[in-house]
């Protein structure tokens, strides 16, 4: 549990370090990346690593779907831009995220066990 909300704050401040360019985007313009929507993604992944700890699965599903469509998301929209998808940001964000992905798994896994 503990290993998916460092995980979903490791993914919070990957977001942040893109917005202040500490960690590249590849050739995204400036008008390609909001600074709204990337607060927004920051501050989601920060509250949802903190609702990890309350292990309430329907809130760890939703969870799941919600990294999942962030991922669909990303991955289509930058499928034919390589310096986006291989960028340090986008490495970083991504690896974070799908790391998150199979700890929720694992919790939800683990907690389903427990209330058998």
């Amino acid at each position: 549990m503990w290993t998916a909300v460092a995980l979903a704050f490791v993914t919070a401040l990957s977001y942040i370090l893109m917005q202040f360019n500490v960690l590249g985007v590849g050739d995204l313009k400036v008008d390609e990346k909001p600074a709204g929507i990337i607060y927004v993604a920051a501050g989601c992944y920060i509250i949802g690593g903190l609702l990890i700890l309350l292990r309430n699965r329907w809130l760890l599903l939703f969870g799941v779907f919600m990294n999942t469509m962030v991922l669909l998301f990303f991955f289509s929209m930058y499928q034919n831009r390589p310096a986006v998808l291989l960028s340090p940001g986008g490495l970083v964000s991504k690896a974070a995220q799908i790391l998150l992905e199979f700890a929720l798994f694992y919790v939800i896994a683990v907690n389903w066990k427990k209330s058998k």
